[in-house]
């Protein structure tokens, strides 16, 4: 193989393969069969599948491509992120010098920390010098009408777009071998992950996103009560439970492609599926506040960045930090 990519990584690629070639047929199948009777899920159906297949070709030829690559893959996602949060924030001109900051210079150090594998910065770059140099930019213009609020944005902004997503990329340098006891090198060469980083990365990538698949579906089904009508209205307990236990089993049967025992990659699946359904909701919730239905409109029948990537904002770091702190 290629890239980041070994022989395992490419019967798991090939297995992804599969499965979207069968909803590709099954949703041809619906498309002739069900287009007159509800033309519009018809439509948005067609559009998801079509969505699916461009995301999984784009992370491919990133891991392809090497750690470089996938790092600036994830920036650029980062940076369209930030463009629908910030246009859907209530932000002013006041702001605009502390803007800059947050889009054009603390972004491409962030994930420059991640690429040279320092962990001791990339760590807490965001959450405590840019945390604190950001109001402190702001408190210089001297406005201070909407000061909290207008702050507190930015920051949120900043750790959602920036500092949970490049844990995505960041798992490339957990090094996790079993012919080396499982040990995670300190201190590795910049842009040196390899093949076991990229497994991680998928695995933790397709439970998730799985999940998400999977609480749809069992939503669909079974669905009668729902979590908070207010927020997520097509969220349903039936569905939460379905779709997480199934994406638990799914972690589990993926152990081969980790360090980890089956039990081990069952537990780490369920943290995760958890977390993103926590990040899913908490992302409804700010849709809901700002009067808006998706982020934006990017990746059709998704809706934008935030909406694709709003349970691994919240999955990636949870899952980085506990493989480093209990597989080292």
């Amino acid at each position: 193989m290629v890239g980041l990519l070994d022989e395992r990584a490419g019967w798991l690629l090939l297995g992804i393969a599969g499965v979207l070639v069968i909803a590709s047929g099954v949703t041809w199948v619906l498309h002739h069969r069900m287009r007159e009777r509800n033309p519009e899920l018809i439509t948005n159906l067609v559009q998801r599948v079509a969505a699916w297949w461009v995301m999984a070709v784009l992370l491919t030829a990133a891991l392809a491509g090497g750690e470089t690559v996938t790092v600036l893959l994830f920036l650029v996602l980062s940076w369209l992120a930030l463009r629908e949060f910030i246009t859907i924030s209530p932000t002013t001109r006041r702001d605009h010098k502390a803007l800059i900051w947050l889009v054009f210079i603390i972004p491409p150090l962030q994930y420059w920390f991640v690429w040279e594998h320092w962990y001791g910065m990339f760590a807490v770059f965001i959450p405590v010098y840019a945390f604190l140099f950001l109001p402190a930019r702001n408190a210089i213009a001297g406005d201070s009408r909407d000061f909290l609020q207008r702050s507190a944005t930015i920051q949120w902004a900043l750790m959602v777009c920036v500092y949970t997503i490049s844990h995505i990329p960041a798992i490339l340098q957990l090094p996790v071998s079993m012919a080396q006891g499982r040990e995670i090198a300190e201190g590795s060469a910049p842009g040196s992950g390899g093949a076991e980083g990229a497994l991680l990365m998928l695995f933790l990538v397709l439970v998730v996103q799985g999940s998400d698949v999977f609480q749809y579906i069992w939503g669909k089904l079974l669905g009668r009560h729902r979590i908070a009508p207010t927020v997520s209205p097509n969220k349903t307990w039936e569905g939460f439970i379905g779709g997480v236990l199934t994406a638990t089993a799914l972690g589990a049967g993926l152990w081969w492609i980790t360090p980890f025992a089956p039990w081990q990659a069952a537990g780490l699946a369920l943290i995760c599926c958890l977390m993103g359904v926590a990040g899913g909701l908490v992302m409804s919730a700010i849709k809901r506040d700002r009067g808006i239905k998706d982020f934006g409109a990017i990746i059709p029948g998704h809706g934008g960045i935030m909406d694709r990537l709003d349970s691994l904002c919240f999955a990636a770091p949870v899952f980085f930090h506990l493989v480093r702190f209990f597989f080292a």
